[in-house]
């Protein structure tokens, strides 16, 4: 199998930028405060730190499910859910060469919102990881719309484009009530 392409360094400190400003806008939509925030209940990894198993291609991320425990102890009750969310370099490259006006920041902006918000929906028991596939598509939809929402009055370089490339998904939801 062919080397898989990753972010180089310039990239990756966009990552990086994209995460904390994603961060500090889906808390302000949910209006979370830094303890309901709480950053031990998920991570953010990009292709260099994936195992195999956590590679996918075609989708741009993907959050898997873990149960986490702190360390030193053995008591089931003291588990928490764990989301780590695993950005697909070669996935997102791929797109930034065949479609030239969208560019890096504000497309992992997006991207990183979508999956914060999901992160969020099942921290916020609004949505079940484990969900058929049909609830699936639905709360794809719900996702794509509150991050819409998220970026509505955002002003960044490059974010119509991107918004354009999920057009798709902008699609009014009206039997789907706002959660």
């Amino acid at each position: 199998m062919d080397k898989l392409e990753t972010f180089n360094a310039s990239q990756i400190s966009v990552i990086n930028n994209s995460v904390q400003l994603a961060e500090e806008l889906v808390g302000n939509f949910y209006k979370l405060s830094s303890s309901q925030w709480l950053r031990k209940k998920y991570d953010i990894k990009t292709l260099a730190d994936l195992s195999p198993d956590e590679i996918v291609h075609g989708p741009f991320a993907q959050i898997l499910h873990y149960k986490g425990q702190p360390k030193g102890s053995s008591l089931e009750s003291k588990s928490y859910d764990f989301y780590k969310i695993c950005l697909q370099d070669h996935s997102v490259l791929s797109v930034l060469e065949r479609f030239p006006k969208i560019e890096l920041s504000p497309f992992s902006l997006y991207i990183i919102i979508h999956e914060l918000v999901h992160v969020v929906r099942f921290g916020k028991f609004l949505q079940i990881f484990y969900a058929s596939s049909e609830e699936k598509i639905t709360e794809e939809k719900r996702v794509h719309e509150k991050t819409r929402q998220i970026l509505k009055n955002i002003k960044l370089i490059g974010l119509n484009e991107v918004l354009d490339y999920y057009h798709q998904w902008a699609i009014p939801f009206d039997d789907i009530k706002s959660r």
